[in-house]
């Protein structure tokens, strides 16, 4: 064995295909210097059992871009490498066998446009002369991708290992990482059996090892081990060698073809979870025993799409365990937990697809300290408390993996797992007909069913309408003509303490904090492109502390975001309190005088001004009342001690009866912030996208000589105009919006809305979208096209505008006709 370097500039934990795409990108970047340990044999752990599929598109524009680069790479690393890959981009195919999945498949082609890829719609005939194999009784369309395919998971792993040697990176097998090295905080070196490696970054990417591993360094990775199983058949009559794969999703199985014969397997509704006890000791190129009858179910539904097989050779049934994690989506990025510690892993039998793209990232986010483009969906920043837990993990892993081929309704909550993290009002809100939706763990009322009107407090899923919609539609047009209270405690919140706290502060946000104890300021957080990574509100408490409200889901990402770019030298602390803080929003014209009634303290516009934060007292409680509002109303949201939640909530419902006040959900929140123009991070903003192209320059402190990070992008942007610029569309109201139906100007794709709903005070479907431009965008040119919507592959007309379709203010509802 060649000897192992004492240093190098980064340590990449395992060789399947993700560390190997690592090693590879890194090395191309000029990371020569980049060390790759597998504790047995490349490929040894899971990627040498998968199933080899690659499909690109996601309901994510990133991902699918990242999924994209992966096609790309497999169609070249051959060439560059002189070793096979396997790789053949034959197409996929995916079915439909009902109404239901026909307008799923037909929106998710919309999507494929929205993103510049080529999707077509099939009739069942024109789906079988493709795939003449299969019987298409039950079929009512297919969606064909001509850029999907196949490649030979181990075969094309050696290609990019090959390609890391040739550009400089060194690969180690037989070589197990036994510990690291940590000193203050910081990563020093990689301890393995055959000696100390001194590092500074280290990339752990070892699959369904990743949890335990990084567990012992305080990093929190939320994936579990789950069997998967695929048969491979002999060669039989009738298989074209260039067949597309094919999905049927009806029938919870995938299929493609290998050396004149099928690859069968799919996502059972019960899967059996794998080494609940730990992976035992020397577990490497090592499949489980099949298990046929747990098949069969599978083995069933193929029968009667592809007939053949009943007469086809088993060759093997193929059991071996996958990583999987709670959400459906891998695990990319530095840990929260520890500087330098980065994770790849948790890829959901989807690892070959995304190989290529993702170690592209992982390198970038590794030499540049962040991510090419936003990849929230998949950041392990995502996760939060609940997912340290793993009995919660594999609870949660176990639907989520049952539910890969059923359909993606719009809204659909998880129901396992539940209730975990509850307001201390959630029982009293249940007993009031809430209906919880769950984020970060966190029970949430989404609506409110009202028994006198026959209504169930149950989600009824459909891509039409759903069974809400009625009791949003009351809930916010009590929140515009009298008032609503929500229970937001799930809001995250933060304090940031310290003498050096308004400088740090003002460093990290784009707007300027610095004004009086008792100020209120909404602002980003800019990374150095400006694009923004948080967006949130900082209350100023005190002169030397900040108290900050974010996102419920956005909890560890956000806290992680300001912990790290605090300067160094900076004397101050970052505390989260979420937990200790109850939210009871109070919205709507008649907020005041109910809050009027259950305090002393002057509330009045003229004592208590919009952007500010007073304590005031009610029902013998110090409640923090922030003058805030994310619906387009007069109101506050009350911050007070959890204890006393239900005396608080009680007196603000009892005053609240002669003036119509009734508990509203996070639905009717949507609904609200639509009609007023209120941005979303995570869809309409977020890391590629600025204040500017947003339209929030105005909260961003260019005309203060103050620095600020990502302040020389914001400048440059601002001098330089925009590329792209978000607007508002509405369209009649019969038109679902959802989010990702391409905006078409001129008859030209000119982007996709970012989110989309219903205005119940307009009487339209709303949708907000980038509008693109190579040469530069203006309102001018945003208000001078004509605009239609593709949704479910239908265009249909609809209006654009820059300014919000309802303000308070100015007494106006502004409907675009």
């Amino acid at each position: 064995m060649t000897e192992l370097p004492s240093t190098a500039k980064a340590v990449i934990i395992g060789g399947g295909i993700i560390g190997c795409s690592t090693a590879y990108h890194l090395a191309k970047l000029g990371w020569t210097d980049t060390v790759l340990l597998e504790r047995k044999k490349l490929t040894s752990g899971t990627t040498f059992h998968a199933a080899g599929l690659v499909g690109q598109l996601r309901s994510n524009a990133n991902i699918t871009q990242l999924l994209g680069y992966s096609v790309d790479l497999y169609n070249k690393i051959e060439e560059e490498t002189g070793l096979g890959t396997g790789w053949k981009m034959n197409g996929g195919l995916r079915l439909a066998c009902n109404e239901e999945r026909w307008t799923e498949v037909k929106r998710q082609a919309t999507t494929a446009h929205s993103f510049g890829l080529e999707m077509e719609l099939l009739t069942p005939k024109e789906a079988q002369e493709l795939w003449p194999l299969m019987d298409i009784s039950d079929v009512i369309g297919a969606a064909f991708m001509p850029t999907d395919g196949q490649a030979n998971p181990s075969d094309i792993t050696q290609a990019l290992a090959k390609g890391a040697r040739m550009a400089g990176a060194r690969i180690f097998e037989d070589t197990k990482v036994t510990d690291i090295e940590i000193e203050d905080g910081k990563i020093r070196a990689v301890i393995t059996e055959h000696g100390r490696i001194e590092c500074e970054k280290v990339i752990c990417c070892a699959g369904q090892w990743t949890r335990t591993f990084a567990k012992r360094f305080g990093v929190n990775v939320p994936l579990v081990p789950m069997e998967h199983q695929y048969m491979v058949t002999e060669p039989f009559e009738g298989v074209p060698s260039g067949l597309p794969t094919l999905r049927d999703p009806d029938r919870l199985t995938y299929y493609k073809e290998e050396v004149g014969g099928l690859v069968m397997g799919g996502y059972e509704p019960n899967p059996i979870p794998w080494a609940t006890d730990g992976i035992p000791q020397g577990f490497h190129y090592t499949l489980l025993d099949s298990n046929f009858d747990h098949f069969e179910q599978l083995m069933e539904q193929a029968l009667g799409r592809v007939p053949a097989l009943e007469n086809a050779g088993i060759k093997t049934l193929t059991n071996g365990p996958e990583s999987f994690t709670p959400d459906g989506n891998f695990i990319i990025g530095e840990a929260p937990e520890l500087r330098n510690f980065y994770v790849g892993a948790g890829f959901n039998a989807f690892g070959i697809a995304a190989g290529g793209g993702a170690g592209m990232a992982l390198a970038e986010w590794v030499k540049n300290g962040e991510p090419p483009f936003d990849l929230w969906s998949a950041d392990i920043r995502r996760f939060g408390r609940p997912h340290f837990d793993t009995d919660w993990v594999r609870t949660r892993t176990v639907e989520a993996y049952g539910k890969h081929y059923t359909m993606a309704w719009p809204y659909e909550e998880h129901d396992s797992g539940r209730p975990c993290r509850k307001s201390p009002l959630y029982d009293t809100l249940k007993s009031q007909g809430a209906c919880f939706g769950e984020k970060l763990g966190w029970e949430r009322p989404n609506w409110f069913a009202d028994a006198a009107r026959g209504e169930t407090p149950k989600d009824v899923y459909s891509f039409g309408r759903q069974n809400w919609f009625d009791a949003v539609g009351r809930e916010h047009k009590a929140a515009r003509k009298a008032a609503v209270l929500y229970d937001q405690t799930s809001f995250a919140k933060f304090s940031l303490k310290g003498p050096d706290a308004l400088a740090a502060m003002n460093w990290i946000c784009a707007n300027d904090v610095n004004k009086p104890v008792g100020t209120l300021t909404y602002t980003q957080m800019l990374n150095d492109k400006g694009g923004i990574e948080c967006d949130l509100t900082v209350g100023r408490v005190a002169h030397d502390e900040f108290y900050i409200v974010t996102g419920t889901g956005y909890a560890t990402h956000d806290f992680d975001w300001i912990r790290r770019n605090i300067p160094d030298g900076m004397n101050c602390q970052l505390f989260d309190i979420t937990s200790s803080n109850a939210v009871l929003s109070l919205m709507g014209p008649k907020a005041r005088s109910i809050l009027a009634a259950v305090t002393r303290d002057d509330v009045s516009n003229d004592e208590f001004k919009f952007g500010t934060i007073r304590t005031i007292g009610i029902a013998g409680c110090p409640v923090q009342a922030l003058r805030v509002t994310y619906v387009g109303e007069l109101g506050w949201e009350l911050h007070l001690p959890v204890e006393y939640a239900h005396t608080v909530y009680a007196t603000l419902m009892e005053a609240g009866k002669p003036h119509g006040l009734v508990n509203a959900g996070y639905r009717s929140i949507e609904s609200l912030r639509l009609e007023k123009g209120y941005r979303a991070w995570g869809s309409d903003i977020g890391p590629d996208h600025t204040p500017f192209e947003a339209g929030l320059g105005w909260a961003v402190k260019l005309s203060k000589d103050i620095p600020f990070k990502g302040r020389t992008a914001a400048e440059e942007q601002k001098a330089q105009g925009v590329k792209k610029m978000l607007a508002c569309f509405t369209t009649d109201p019969g038109v679902v919006l959802l989010g990702r139906e391409t905006i078409y100007r001129n008859g030209k794709r000119a982007g996709w809305l970012t989110s989309g709903g219903y205005g119940h005070t307009v009487g339209q479907s709303i949708g907000y979208g980038y509008i693109r431009n190579p040469d530069g965008v203006d309102a001018e040119y945003v208000l001078s096209g004509d605009y239609e919507l593709e949704v479910a592959t239908e265009r249909v007309p609809c209006k654009v505008q820059l300014s919000p379709l309802y303000d308070p203010s100015m007494s106006r509802v502004k409907i675009c006709t």
